[in-house]
């Protein structure tokens, strides 16, 4: 991976991360580090998309049949992912940039791995050949009640959100598996707070991994 760092913001939709993902970014670059993509320089990285092929995935998983098979669904993610590593994590990691994703791999983990039955370990597996060794430094999960969160979401639902507020507690809970399997990696943060006091929570988990990493 280099001397980047990478940095993921996840939680259920309508959590707040994007917003959350945006603030990171701008607090990094006013400290004069190099953000985001070197061909969009500043910005935050969502997942599923970062790349042409990425995006067209997206419109599929988002816009697409209510009734993919899970394992579809699965795959496609990965397939997604793979070419946003290969084309845009790895080679920007490469060159000491800050990352910061608005979801990856974990989002997998907790909403086909748990809140789809498919099973955490098996989806990381599926997922292995697509990520390799680029994974986060830090993950913070933003949580909040489901239905609170889904209650914020503007405009047409997409056919994730249309699943309604018992599966989005399927994926709460897969997160939650998450950071107990992985402590020192995964946080949780109570996004229920103002945008202004979940930043300043982002913020004391992210300095002290900037100060290890001598950046």
């Amino acid at each position: 991976m280099g001397d980047g760092i990478l940095i993921s913001i996840e939680g259920v939709d309508g959590c707040g991360k994007s917003t959350q993902a945006a603030l990171l970014c701008e607090r990094l670059l006013a400290r004069g580090l190099a953000v985001g993509p070197a061909e969009a320089p500043g910005s935050v990285v969502r997942e599923p998309g970062g790349t042409p092929a990425g995006e067209a995935v997206r419109d599929v998983l988002l816009r697409g049949p209510d009734d993919l098979a899970p394992w579809t669904e699965t795959l496609l993610y990965a397939a997604a992912r793979a070419e946003l590593v290969a084309r845009v994590l790895r080679p920007n990691l490469a060159e000491g940039r800050v990352l910061v994703l608005d979801r990856y791999l974990d989002s997998s983990l907790a909403y086909q791995g748990h809140a789809r039955g498919l099973g955490i370990d098996a989806v990381f597996a599926a997922n292995a050949p697509a990520v390799g060794d680029v994974m986060p430094r830090l993950t913070i999960v933003l949580t909040i009640d489901p239905a609170a969160a889904l209650a914020r979401s503007c405009g047409d639902a997409d056919r994730i959100e249309r699943e309604g507020v018992g599966f989005q507690e399927r994926v709460a809970a897969g997160f939650a598996e998450l950071a107990r399997r992985f402590p020192a990696r995964v946080r949780l943060v109570d996004g229920a707070g103002t945008i202004a006091e979940v930043a300043a929570t982002v913020d004391a988990l992210v300095g002290p991994l900037l100060e290890r990493r001598r950046v």
